[in-house]
């Protein structure tokens, strides 16, 4: 079964129809700059553009969304414009493509597909998914139940938010090598390790297509550190599964 997924980031707003027996996208993805100022209307219009890429849609489309989303509404909005909190994004973004539409945490989707279908599939510890692009997303995992919004790109780290310091935005404004920045992953992922002791960090976003630049070059942390199998498709994948799971109860990783 094919279902629409469309990952919505700070940068970038991409889609692709996505097959949820293989977890892949079923073909190649569209992608349109993220608008500036990202306000609801402006990123609903891109969203349509995406989705219209490939056709009207035929059935359900799942969206993310670079911030905290309870019930298809927007709570925070770190990387994009602030009129998105308390948006009913769900509700906008629906009626702009004329398709039921399910929202979700860009982070937890990405989580979702990296556990079912990617580096995390199988384990049953604890698991964090961590996004790095524009800011750092979060998916923890116990039991292979998702605990959503947990936002830990803001954990304090250094006197600023760690997504300031150690995002690949953070990497490339201030042109820290890649030995630099993994020192500033590396501290980063300790303090999380601290905070909750998980067996597993999985790094994902477009910086995981890269891995070997810099997961080699981290140091204290115990946990291993795997990079993400779906690189950067994870977050379509995982949309088009929480899209898929709507009205079935909680999405949980298989």
């Amino acid at each position: 079964m094919n279902v629409f997924g469309v990952d919505i980031g700070g940068s970038g707003i991409k889609g692709a129809p996505v097959d949820l027996e293989r977890g892949e996208i079923a073909q190649e993805r569209f992608k349109v700059l993220t608008p500036h100022p990202a306000t609801p209307d402006a990123v609903a219009d891109c969203v349509r553009q995406v989705v219209e890429h490939f056709g009207r849609p035929s059935g359900p489309v799942g969206a993310t969304f670079p911030g905290v989303v309870v019930g298809g509404t927007t709570r925070t909005a770190a990387n994009v414009d602030k009129g998105w909190i308390g948006q009913d994004a769900a509700a906008l973004i629906g009626g702009r493509i004329g398709a039921p539409v399910t929202v979700l945490n860009d982070a937890d989707a990405a989580g979702l597909a990296e556990m079912t279908f990617g580096a995390g599939r199988g384990r049953t510890g604890t698991v964090i998914v961590l996004t790095f692009g524009t800011g750092i997303g979060s998916a923890v995992f116990t039991g292979g139940r998702l605990v959503p919004n947990t936002e830990l790109g803001h954990l304090e780290l250094q006197g600023h938010d760690a997504e300031r310091r150690a995002s690949t935005r953070a990497k490339e404004s201030e042109d820290l090598s890649w030995s630099r920045w993994a020192k500033r992953v590396g501290r980063y992922l300790a303090h999380v390790e601290m905070l909750f002791s998980p067996e597993l960090f999985v790094i994902g976003g477009g910086v995981s297509r890269k891995a070997e630049k810099f997961l080699p070059l981290i140091e204290g942390v115990s946990a291993e550190i795997v990079p993400a199998q779906l690189e950067n498709n994870a977050g379509i994948v995982g949309a088009a599964m929480a899209a898929a799971a709507a009205g079935s109860g909680p999405v949980a990783a298989t």
